[in-house]
């Protein structure tokens, strides 16, 4: 069987598209070869890695990639999760199979206690799962 290519994207891939790229990996990485990056790459937020590693799965050797990494590759799914109208998201200048738009909020704009801001993080990781497992995990 041959793994079908997918890539998460966002603005500065430090947190919604890492996220995605571990949950996708874990839960379905037989099926699945998976990829993140942003228009504007910076470092992946360590609130990331930690509620990450609360449901087992370890992002901490993700790094932050340019969607330049991958001009040039072929997708079967590129997936922008930014919660912004899709024109101000970023825009995969390669080929894919299927384009896809998620809406997410984006945890790193939390405001409140490091506890009320880990919280948004969490909703945002369990969101990104039930929504993986709806639409990818039967393909």
């Amino acid at each position: 069987m041959v793994k079908k290519k997918v890539m998460f994207l966002c603005t500065q891939n430090s947190a919604r598209s890492q996220m995605a790229e571990g949950i996708l990996r874990h839960f379905y990485g037989n099926n699945f070869e998976v990829f993140s990056a942003g228009s504007h790459p910076s470092n992946v937020n360590p609130k990331s890695i930690e509620v990450m590693d609360e449901i087992g799965i370890n992002i901490s050797h993700h790094r932050s990639k340019s969607l330049k990494e991958f001009l040039g590759q072929e997708f079967d799914f590129v997936i922008t999760v930014c919660d912004k109208a899709r024109a101000t998201c970023p825009f995969f200048p390669g080929t894919a199979t299927k384009y896809l738009h998620w809406s997410f909020p984006d945890p790193a704009e939390a405001t409140g206690s490091e506890e009320e801001i880990r919280v948004v993080f969490r909703e945002i990781r369990d969101d990104l799962k039930s929504k993986i497992e709806k639409e990818l995990g039967k393909k």
